[in-house]
């Protein structure tokens, strides 16, 4: 049997008219995902496939782009994100589709506009470290190498300012409509010596299996089974879990051995980061634990919240947030109301300086730095000693209204 190839997510960012979605679709379409026979010849071919996706989606029924799979020589990928929806950041925050690397879509004729500098300020704050700049629609500029230098410089200089390193970036110069540079070097712009676009994702790295850290697994469901007892359900997210470990579950704090683990119905003696696993723990009952709780071992436990100070960005709010609003924090697998007690800082989302400290208000497309109070015990981890418990969603009236991490906790 092949080995499998590495995975990893993909999201891809921009200003909505910068043609991420024809480059998306492009690009499967190159990689055999959508098949060429359905398309018309030559200039609309590729419009179809955009039509095609788009009057698939009104219809509710969609080649799901938010998930699209494709494959590389090297790696498996998923693309996390649906071109052309605003909040890329939702499907990100939470957990398993939280993307491993970003496609910076810059267009050659806008150049950097404001939603530009938001996403890459988005990218940074959600942890994204890989990005990959495709300088599209370079048909519209006479495929100028000029012009792309121009555009490398000023990208450059606005990841700069975020932190991320410009020289160990590749930018891609292409034209996402017309094709050139996407999986065959473009005779357009012979100046041009660097990867295709395609060839560019190889240079990405897999993540790491955050092994290292503390074990943290976020409880899905809990189940009683006959002749084993209880188990409960989860992704195990960082450390290593093996078979005599003893776990603690917060923020109930019980207790016990961990007899067994099974995955896809198999027993296994270890599971590591990226196993959704069952295991059973002698002498916790069901009724002990729910969705929500954290197993980790009982020398680094997982962290309850009394407080914790945390960084947003507020995504679409009608009106304005302000000290007492109690939304619902969606949290690795827990859902708990909390409430914000203090504004502390308004950021600049595009530079991430401080603009404003105690500001009176936040509303949509505002970046703050602010206090929370969970209404019952929460585990929540600081980004930096665990990124994967320290994300989280706010949803409200039935959406996200802000998406943020943790940077810092007061335990219980």
């Amino acid at each position: 049997m092949a080995k499998e190839k590495e995975h990893i997510n993909l999201a891809f960012i921009g200003h909505v008219d910068h043609g991420k979605s024809t480059l998306v679709g492009h690009l499967l379409l190159k990689t055999g995902v959508i098949s060429e026979q359905k398309l018309g010849e030559g200039e609309d071919k590729f419009r179809y496939v955009m039509d095609k996706l788009r009057e698939e989606r009104e219809r509710g029924v969609t080649i799901d782009l938010a998930h699209a799979k494709f494959e590389t020589d090297k790696y498996e990928f998923t693309i996390v994100d649906c071109p052309g929806h605003r909040d890329f950041v939702k499907n990100m925050i939470t957990g398993a589709s939280q993307a491993d690397a970003a496609v910076l879509v810059v267009a050659a004729d806008d150049g950097v506009m404001p939603q530009t500098k938001e996403h890459v300020f988005l990218a940074r704050t959600l942890g994204i470290n890989q990005l990959i700049v495709a300088i599209n629609k370079m048909d519209l500029v006479d495929y100028d190498e000029g012009r792309f230098k121009e555009l490398k410089k000023e990208v450059s200089d606005l990841l700069k300012i975020v932190g991320y390193k410009p020289d160990e970036i590749p930018f891609v110069p292409l034209s996402a409509f017309k094709g050139d540079n996407i999986t065959e070097k473009s005779e357009n712009m012979g100046w041009y010596d660097g990867p295709t676009f395609l060839e560019s994702l190889d240079t990405l790295k897999p993540p790491e299996k955050p092994i290292d850290l503390p074990l943290r697994i976020p409880v899905q469901d809990v189940y009683s089974i006959t002749g084993v007892g209880t188990v409960p359900v989860g992704r195990v997210e960082t450390g290593v879990l093996k078979v005599g470990d003893t776990v603690v579950f917060e923020p109930p704090g019980v207790s016990g051995e961990v007899k067994s683990i099974e995955m896809h119905h198999e027993a296994m003696e270890k599971a590591e980061p990226g196993d959704n696993i069952g295991f059973n723990v002698r002498g916790v009952g069901k009724d002990d634990i729910r969705r929500g709780d954290v197993a980790g071992h009982t020398d680094s436990p997982p962290t309850v919240a009394k407080e914790f100070t945390a960084q947003i960005v507020v995504l679409q709010h009608p009106g304005a947030i302000t000290v007492g609003y109690t939304p619902v924090f969606h949290c690795h697998t827990a859902q708990v109301a909390c409430t914000l007690t203090e504004l502390k800082q308004k950021i600049n989302p595009a530079t991430g300086e401080v603009q404003e400290e105690n500001p009176d208000f936040l509303k949509t497309g505002d970046a703050a730095v602010v206090k929370v109070k969970p209404t019952k015990p929460l585990v929540i981890e600081k980004i930096k000693d665990i990124p994967q418990l320290g994300r989280f969603a706010i949803r409200d009236m039935g959406q996200t209204v802000a998406a943020g991490m943790c940077i810092d906790v007061v335990p219980r």
